[in-house]
């Protein structure tokens, strides 16, 4: 896999990917629940945008929890709840393991025999049959691969990183990734060292859950001028992940100023 910008692992601000809409005073147009082909305009009805935005875990601090707050109810927003989410629920429940699904399955939820690997190009990139490989019992998810090898999700990355990865699609890769004398074909290795930063005592999410009239904001505007991109090095100025991008910057920076790194 591609290794990460400095400016992308700094991406402090997580979104579902769906819109989801509510209904005013509860009342669901006859058009969405099959009465009906069309919707009317007259429909006595307010559709809404809704989200669930969380902050993640290495930004997780009141300071940041306040300037999300703060922005989010400056561009008309209105937020349902706030909680947070310790890291031993995720876990337990494999909450970000749902929120990466299609990374995720690969690495820590479908065993390997249910992965949809495609043989010819497994072959035709390892020179070897994949049926092969899996009677043999030589290729597991990156999950597996940590009980298998007796390591951590660091020490699988690390192995990880020494080896060429094969794609097989997208967030879908395989490697044959060697450990202190031991070879197994892995799948998504990668994913343990980011689920690690969420899992765990110690780790916890911020989460919103908010809703807003489309009409003030569009949801286009909501996720790349109000959240900025993913990397938020190429947000917009005064979008959020940009705004804890340049805080941790500042913070950083005034850091190494006091502590002088440069002995480092």
């Amino acid at each position: 896999m591609p290794k990460l910008s400095t400016s992308l692992t700094l991406s402090l601000v997580a979104l579902t990917a769906a819109v989801a809409v509510s209904y005013k005073m509860g009342k669901i147009p006859s058009c969405l629940t099959g009465g009906a082909n069309t919707c009317s305009a007259d429909d006595d009805t307010e559709l809404l945008n809704s989200a669930f935005v969380f902050v993640k875990p290495h930004a997780n601090t009141k300071a940041t929890q306040k300037m999300v707050r703060q922005k989010l109810t400056e561009a008309g927003i209105t937020i349902l709840s706030e909680s947070d989410v310790e890291g031993t629920t995720i876990d337990e429940k494999k909450l970000i393991d749902q929120h990466y699904y299609a990374i995720a399955s690969k690495a820590t939820i479908l065993p390997a025999k249910d992965i949809p690997v495609p043989a010819d190009k497994f072959e035709k990139s390892f020179g070897e049959k994949w049926e092969t490989v899996l009677s043999e019992d030589r290729a597991v998810n990156a999950m597996e691969a940590c009980k298998r090898f007796g390591c951590d999700a660091s020490e699988l990355n690390d192995a990880w990183q020494k080896i060429q990865a094969v794609k097989f699609g997208g967030g879908f890769y395989c490697g044959l990734v060697s450990y202190k004398g031991q070879q197994l074909y892995v799948f998504n290795a990668f994913f343990m060292s980011m689920r690690s930063k969420f899992v765990g005592e110690g780790n916890s999410i911020h989460t919103y859950e908010v809703q807003w009239n489309p009409a003030q904001l569009s949801w286009s505007d909501f996720r790349n001028k109000l959240l900025g991109p993913t990397d938020p090095a190429d947000g917009p100025e005064g979008s959020i992940r940009k705004t804890i991008l340049e805080r941790y910057v500042q913070i950083f920076y005034h850091y190494c100023f006091v502590n002088d790194v440069s002995k480092y």
